[in-house]
């Protein structure tokens, strides 16, 4: 462990000295010349992107070393985001700040470290989003314990943490601006399991537990601040709501889950509009709404409703138009039309016709990424048990976004031989025609091509009857 951290943090040591060595003579009181740069091993691509609120400010690109480095001449403090698709990862500039990166992109967020001005409040945001990463990991087995040992057990994780983090805060002195960030990430993620709890725990033990938890289990609540403009795009906050609004639902629907009801997600709709007065936010909010509810329910009339509360309340046009355009995908993916054409290759690297993927059979089209690699194990161990049971169906792997050397090494590396395998060679056609925005997709095809179903789950417990 020791011998990687080393290998990974003393080149980058070395980058830091040789890059940022003359930077510091631009640095005035008056200005916020900033420096962000770095060196990504095992590029996906050859730039990387520089965001606020989502919004694209900047495009980076790589070096013949895959390095990179941008002078901001004027950048506000604030916490922002990098990308080098498909991964992502927070960034907090203070003014004047000179950070770089280096990352490897099979490992991203592990082997993500920071060196420069700044580097220490970042190396601890990626310190702590991995280590809620690990908790939420190990969570599972936590909900299913009874009101009184899971707040014990939470608890106990929770003060772990916020005494880290006040060492830490002691260590480096950052600013208020900066530590309302930091608090965040820890708090709104202990917030998460709470809001989580009652419904998780319902559906794998089939106990009620509403009626036994403390009446101060909520609390919180009323110390939150819904209208923080850092949060609009940060994981905690953004999770935390998803999590808030399903527990209010599930509670304003008998304690039943449904997360395909309408009437719970225009519930949600309402419910943000109620709590969320920051028009960004909102609209932010709204909008992952929309993405989760149209990509989960694809009854038509349904979506109809839907879409016509959530034009009603979001004020955000260039969203509003994303969000159409995906009910319009959606749309043109009903049963018994036909798949828009994509660009697909083969493992020869010829192009492939969509129109000729079914061969005159029913047709099964599963997608995979590396990025996903237990996703990438599990979904062909379960195509290999379909290929034994319905010999006459086709099955078709797509890979969605790997590089096409990575992708023919996976297929080698994994034994795929044998699988029907192809790639998309247009990453964004592929999320926006066919709608593919989570791996777990599913196409059915009816042997002449048109669309049985579009939104089939290969690892649901039913699927076996779509083949028969």
């Amino acid at each position: 462990m020791l011998k990687n951290y080393l290998l990974n943090i003393l080149p980058l040591s070395f980058l830091c000295l040789t890059t940022f060595s003359s930077c510091e003579k631009v640095f005035e009181e008056d200005n916020y010349v900033a420096y962000f740069g770095g060196e990504i091993i095992n590029p996906q691509s050859n730039e990387v992107l520089f965001l606020k609120n989502g919004k694209v400010l900047d495009t980076i690109y790589l070096d013949e070393k895959n390095r990179f480095l941008h002078k901001f001449d004027s950048l506000a403090p604030g916490l922002y985001t990098f990308q080098h698709l498909p991964e992502y990862q927070y960034i907090y500039f203070d003014k004047n700040d000179s950070l770089m990166i280096r990352l490897n992109s099979f490992d991203f967020d592990n082997s993500l470290a920071f060196c420069g001005r700044g580097d220490l409040k970042n190396n601890f945001l990626i310190d702590q989003f991995l280590k809620n990463e690990d908790e939420l990991n190990s969570l599972h087995n936590v909900l299913e314990k009874n009101p009184t040992a899971f707040t014990k057990t939470i608890d106990s994780l929770y003060d772990i943490r916020t005494a880290d983090y006040l060492k830490r805060r002691a260590e480096i002195g950052w600013n208020t601006a900066f530590d309302s960030v930091a608090k965040a990430g820890i708090d709104l993620s202990y917030y998460y399991k709470k809001e989580l709890y009652p419904i998780v725990h319902q559906f794998k033990t089939r106990n009620n537990v509403f009626d036994s938890l403390p009446k101060d289990f909520y609390s919180y609540r009323n110390t939150i601040d819904f209208n923080n403009s850092n949060f609009s795009d940060y994981s905690p906050y953004v999770k935390y709501v998803t999590s808030l609004l399903n527990n209010k639902a599930f509670v304003n629907n008998g304690y039943k889950v449904d997360k395909h009801s309408v009437v719970n997600n225009i519930y949600k709709l309402n419910t943000v509009d109620s709590i969320i007065h920051n028009t960004y936010i909102k609209n932010s909010i709204l909008n992952n709404i929309a993405y989760m509810y149209l990509l989960e329910d694809q009854n038509m009339y349904n979506n109809k409703k839907f879409i016509d509360r959530y034009l009603e309340l979001t004020t955000n046009e260039e969203q509003q138009k994303d969000v159409k355009s995906i009910y319009d995908a959606i749309q043109n993916l009903k049963v018994g039309n036909t798949l828009p054409e994509v660009s697909l290759i083969n493992t020869k690297l010829e192009p492939v016709a969509v129109n000729s993927l079914t061969n005159g059979k029913l047709t099964v089209i599963y997608f995979w990424t590396t990025h996903a690699e237990s996703h990438l194990q599990s979904v062909h161990k379960k195509i290999k048990m379909y290929k034994e049971q319905f010999p006459n169906v086709n099955f078709v792997g797509v890979n969605i976004n790997d590089t096409q050397e990575k992708w023919l090494k996976a297929i080698k590396d994994n034994k795929l031989e044998d699988f029907t395998e192809l790639k998309s060679t247009k990453f964004h056609d592929i999320r926006k025609d066919w709608v593919i925005t989570k791996v777990h997709r599913t196409i059915i095809l009816n042997p002449d091509g048109t669309i049985k179903n579009a939104f089939a789950n290969l690892f649901e417990v039913n699927f076996k009857k779509e083949l028969e």
